[in-house]
């Protein structure tokens, strides 16, 4: 019922920093399906009823039938004491004692119902046969009612508890999507992830399992500590003489399960990771000849994470059987002391003694101790659970950056003249990362953009299609503040090819149909024979349908640039940002990305970033980007002819590129030499 202990122990353990109101806002979720959490309330509440009232109804089949059976068949001499007037007067299904409570009436209300008799000192053996069968026959039902409703409650709440789930992650994803890129900069995805699977699974734990097991299990308790103070304050006493000795030692082995498993989760982190290192640098491993090293160091770590596991295991298996144990001395308490007061016949603080009465807190002890064990686990489950919670909305409490104004409108198919106006820009407050750019690019224009690792070249594409917005000027399309538009119309007219292509696990079509969903069969084709790509995928086992695996591997660097290019083609944009898009092929391929860059670029305005020369020789502006600034702009030959820091960064850089030959200031063509 409670499932693995040791799982228990084993999930991380972390306190909800505020419950109230972390419990206030999760309420939200929960309350569309009230009906069923209410429905499943209901059940928990029946259900516990049924076990709390069978323990009493054991003692009545003994008290009403059986004491007063071996009393007539052995002419009284069988019973000690005055253990069969005790019986009587402990028998509340008699005729003519009056039942307390609302148990006894509906209890007694239904054995009599149909006029059966009720059991008396006078009853005759076919008599007594029909009342013990027809309590056996209650019991068995009451039984049978709590399994069922168990099963019911469980059910209920997890189809609430799934469609909570279903609805958090829903939400979670959707806020991620929109978070503006800063925060997926400054966040690892596998932390992301974490929030949508491992919390959600912990808050599913809770309210599948831990939280319907506590509320019944805490129900129970306090329903059987009532009743047997209500039966008998001292025989109460007597029974949960034991339970704060259990709950202590629970308490005391949870926490130190707990830090065991602790040890054992960092040791099997240290053990993944020597595993995946060594297999990824097998081939260093074995050209390093360092395999034996490797082999030995793995022995340790994994008999560390041995010893961990051992030791948690030690204190996981000591925890049942030592509740067990308690639990058979809370049953000896009250078994001897009842034997003892049957024997003599003695009453206790008035209260007649029968074995009905013992047999009766017999079972209210077996039931009472169940519960303590499980409620001390899984409460901590329930505190994680929380704690993920507030992870989870911590994460949806994040603003997105970049949203669409109020009255913002469509951006209408634009010309794609882009004009940037005492642009600056920074990631973090305070700190320029752009500076004063001024920059306009006519419709069908290409501008490269070239300079040193972190002058800003990025940073200008990225604001275009808004991944982040200017800090301070304005950024204008076809003259209109691309702010004052919404940001789903602006990024349909930007098209964008990265250095570092994305592909996801479907197949080549899909890939490619991912930038128009839309488009037919037809059109993804004729935009990979545009982008050359066409030639590689007639070599696929599948051609088009060929699934490729995560990220398109089993294809190379080039051949998945020319997949970016056919889906930025398929896209149709108006604006083009190739970022480094050539700058790790070979130059059989990179000749391949030009034919069709050259293709997709006519009548477009683009931006190219790129290391290698052969990417910007042909554009019509060479903008020169250092410390955030455009320090030179200008054709590749004026620039060259300047002399100044485009001329350094060629002589430094490009002329280290031997695939093609160039203008020279003067006019001549130079072959690039590669030792130059």
């Amino acid at each position: 019922m409670f499932g693995n202990p040791n799982q228990m122990f084993q999930r991380e353990t972390s306190k909800p920093k505020n419950t109230s109101d972390t419990l206030r806002r999760f309420s939200k979720y929960l309350l569309p399906w009230w009906p069923a959490l209410v429905l499943a309330l209901v059940f928990v509440v029946i259900s516990t009823w049924a076990q709390v009232t069978n323990p009493e109804l054991n003692g009545q089949l003994v008290d009403c039938y059986l004491t007063q059976a071996a009393a007539s068949a052995f002419g009284g001499a069988a019973l000690p004491g005055n253990a069969e007037t005790s019986a009587q007067s402990n028998c509340w299904l008699s005729e003519g004692v009056e039942p307390e409570g609302f148990t006894q009436k509906a209890v007694k209300a239904i054995f009599l119902s149909g006029g059966f008799k009720a059991p008396t000192e006078t009853l005759t053996q076919e008599e007594r046969v029909a009342g013990l069968g027809r309590l056996t026959l209650l019991i068995v039902g009451l039984y049978l009612i709590g399994a069922v409703l168990t099963g019911l409650t469980f059910f209920s709440v997890t189809w609430a508890g799934q469609h909570v789930l279903r609805d958090l992650r829903i939400q979670v994803f959707e806020h991620l999507q929109n978070l503006h890129m800063g925060f997926h900069v400054e966040h690892e995805a596998g932390d992301l992830m974490s929030r949508i699977t491992n919390d959600t699974e912990t808050i599913g734990q809770a309210l599948n399992f831990a939280l319907v097991n506590v509320i019944s299990g805490g129900l129970l308790l306090v329903w059987i500590a009532y009743n047997m103070i209500t039966k008998s304050i001292p025989f109460a006493l007597l029974s949960m003489a034991v339970a704060p000795i259990m709950a202590i030692v629970t308490i005391w082995f949870s926490t130190q399960a707990r830090k065991a498993f602790r040890q054992t989760r960092q040791s099997i982190g240290n053990v993944n990771a020597e595993l995946q290192e060594s297999i990824s640098a097998v081939r260093e491993v074995q050209a390093f000849n360092r395999a034996e090293e490797n082999i030995e160091q793995f022995r340790t770590l994994n008999a560390t994470n041995r010893d961990a596991n051992v030791r948690a295991v030690t204190f996981t298996s000591a925890l049942a059987p030592t509740l067990e144990a308690l639990g058979y001395v809370a049953l000896m308490i009250v078994t001897t002391v009842g034997g003892l007061l049957l024997l003599k016949g003695d009453s206790i603080m008035g209260a007649a003694v029968s074995v009905g009465l013992v047999i009766t807190f017999l079972g209210y002890v077996q039931r009472f101790n169940q519960p303590i064990q499980q409620i001390a686990i899984l409460w901590t489950n329930i505190q994680s659970a929380l704690a993920g919670v507030e992870r989870i909305f911590s994460l949806l409490d994040e603003k997105p950056a970049i949203f669409d104004a109020p009255g913002a409108k469509t951006l209408e198919t634009i010309q794609g003249r882009v004009e940037f106006k005492n642009v600056a820009a920074e990631y973090v407050k305070g700190q320029q990362v752009l500076c004063n750019v001024n920059f306009t690019a006519e419709p069908g224009q290409t501008i490269a953009i070239v300079g040193p690792t972190g002058a800003g070249k990025t940073t200008i594409i990225n604001l275009l299609p808004r991944f982040y917005d200017v800090t301070a000027g304005s950024l204008l399309i076809d003259g209109v503040d691309i702010r004052s538009v919404t940001v789903e119309s602006l990024r349909k007219q930007i098209g964008i090819v990265l250095q570092d292509t994305f592909l996801f696990s479907t197949t080549v079509m899909e890939n490619i149909r991912f930038g128009r969903p839309n488009a037919s069969d037809e059109e993804v084709i004729a935009s990979a024979q545009l982008a050359h790509a066409d030639t590689f995928i007639d070599r696929l086992p599948d051609k088009y349908q060929t699934v490729l695996g995560e990220r398109g591997s089993g294809l190379s660097q080039g051949q998945r640039q020319l997949l970016a290019i056919a889906r930025a083609a398929l896209a149709d944009p108006r604006i083009l940002v190739l970022d480094e898009a050539t700058s790790s092929v070979d130059t059989r391929t990179e000749r391949l990305i030009q034919k069709a860059l050259e293709k997709l670029l006519k009548g477009r305005t683009s931006f190219v970033i790129a290391h290698r020369l052969s990417t910007i020789r042909n554009a019509d502006v060479v903008l020169v980007v250092r410390d955030g600034e455009i320090i030179e702009r200008g054709s590749h030959e004026e620039l060259l002819a300047q002399k100044g820091f485009y001329y350094d960064l060629y002589m430094s850089q490009f002329q280290r590129d031997p695939s093609f030959s160039t203008q020279n200031p003067s006019g001549g063509t130079q072959a690039l030499n590669p030792a130059s």
